[in-house]
């Protein structure tokens, strides 16, 4: 007789999910197993990678502008428009990503968002390769810029959704998110030091865009495996029992209902626009006194500031119960003066003190960025006003992601002409008003935690008509 066929080899996904299944439900935390501790790393790198690859994208794009300037002919004022058009329908994504990614698969939705990223990327080398014509440039590069920003804006809502679901601690969402958030500024480093190589080198520095291009096409791929939930993976899933229907995701509307979330929104425009202006114009900026090796490295301090900011804020704030307003506006403050001390010396500071200066301002702007767009959707997207409904965070963090994206936007297109006709003081001094504004506009959410904080929300309203998972809820209690 022929031996028996070996039997078949599990993929590594089918052989854990198989791990988990067969591990009986004791009643205790179903994220606390082996098997789901090892899917959770694995989601927190790949969304963690992912989103690096977004900014990796973009610094290699601002690390280049003088060179895309030089080889087809775009001058400031066409750059900030791609600036423009690039955060224009990067917060119009962020806020249709995060209802796609509650409405569908936030991990697929992201993935296909790094493929179409190597696309525009793969658009502009064509431009440069083919010598385009300046006038036939501008208008291509404006439309592919239009579609690179909403494959970027998927990143932001997507990873947050799905870190939310695997990591729903609230004791250290802040400390969680704030390591989380480093992402940014890990690519950002990255790009800015492959850049200053590839040019101190000789190389061709169409490689700076060829390298993102590629890894953002990999990456793009390999996220199709990536579990948005732990239920994907039979995690916190009771076999003897149906599955319950997930629920609708949460509407535009209702999530703007949510006190705090409308506040933050308008207040995370300001924010992002000083952070945006610094992330797309600083090398040019510093480009002015330096050398193109010099420009890329000092850059990199700003990102290296960014860094440790979010953690600062996130461990601060939950070591202060989540009064997270209270210490973002704190921040603000402190970088009020510091940027004024730019807008009047900035040009002939010497080297050392730019480093100095560049590595507070990451600090000081990077924390409330990065906690606003994580820890802080995630509070307010678990407010009892919306009745318990977990398909809220992406739809949350799109809003506020996606309003203070339009403000930056319109306030990129106003850089070029401010800088052309009265010099880079002016941009240091819009960058100090949009931090004043969003701070004024967080003070009654400021006040609501130094005096009111920890009081008890009302109830959400019991819907008239149930459906869903809801309704699952309600049959099984009364059973």
């Amino acid at each position: 007789k022929s031996p028996l066929p070996p039997e078949p080899q599990l993929a590594p996904r089918a052989a854990m999910a198989m791990e988990i299944a067969s591990t009986p439900l004791t009643g205790g935390n179903p994220l606390a197993s082996p098997a789901a501790k090892k899917w959770a790393m694995f989601t927190f790198v790949m969304t963690y990678v992912g989103y690096a690859m977004n900014h990796f994208s973009r610094k290699c794009y601002s690390s280049t502008k003088t060179l895309i300037r030089d080889s087809i002919g775009l001058d400031a004022i066409a750059l900030s428009q791609m600036d423009t058009a690039f955060m224009f329908m990067y917060a119009i994504g962020s806020i249709f990503s995060g209802k796609l990614g509650d409405t569908f698969n936030p991990a697929k939705v992201e993935a296909w968002g790094l493929i179409w990223s190597f696309v525009c990327l793969l658009v502009l080398l064509i431009g440069v390769w083919t010598s385009m014509a300046p006038s036939v440039a501008h208008g291509v590069f404006l439309v592919t810029w239009l579609v690179f920003g909403f494959a970027q804006s998927t990143g932001g809502p997507c990873g947050t959704t799905i870190v939310g679901a695997w990591f729903p601690d609230k004791k250290s969402r802040g400390s969680l998110f704030g390591f989380w958030t480093t992402h940014q500024y890990i690519g950002n480093i990255i790009a800015a030091v492959v850049t200053a190589i590839i040019l101190g080198q000789g190389v061709t520095w169409t490689w700076a865009i060829i390298i993102p291009a590629v890894l953002n096409l990999i990456d793009g791929v390999a996220f199709f495996s990536v579990p948005a939930t732990p239920k994907e993976v039979g995690i916190g899933v009771d076999a003897s029992k149906p599955d319950a229907a997930p629920g609708s995701a949460i509407g535009f509307l209702d999530a703007l209902r949510i006190p705090g979330v409308v506040s933050y929104a308008v207040a995370f425009g300001g924010f992002k626009l000083t952070n945006y202006i610094l992330f797309f114009w600083l090398p040019y900026f510093l480009s002015t006194n330096f050398s193109p090796e010099a420009t890329q490295l000092i850059s990199t301090m700003y990102d290296v500031g960014m860094m440790p900011g979010g953690i600062i804020v996130g461990y601060i704030s939950d070591l202060y119960g989540g009064r997270r307003a209270c210490v973002i506006a704190t921040f603000m403050a402190i970088l009020i003066p510091l940027l004024f001390v730019f807008a009047e010396y900035s040009e002939v500071m010497p080297a050392t003190v730019v480093i100095i200066g560049l590595l507070l301002c990451g600090i000081l702007i990077g924390g409330p960025n990065n906690i606003i767009t994580s820890a802080v959707s995630a509070d307010l997207a678990s407010d009892p006003s919306i009745g318990g409904n977990t398909r809220s965070l992406g739809t949350v963090t799109g809003i506020i992601n996606g309003s203070g994206s339009i403000v930056a936007a319109f306030g990129l297109l106003a850089v070029g002409p401010l800088q052309v006709h009265y010099g880079w003081s002016s941009v240091w001094y819009l960058m100090i008003g949009c931090t004043l504004m969003g701070t004024l506009i967080m003070s009654p959410t400021v006040y609501k935690e130094l005096y009111h904080h920890g009081a008890p929300a009302a109830p959400a309203p019991a819907p008239t008509q149930p459906r869903g998972y809801q309704a699952v809820r309600q049959e099984d209690s009364k059973a």
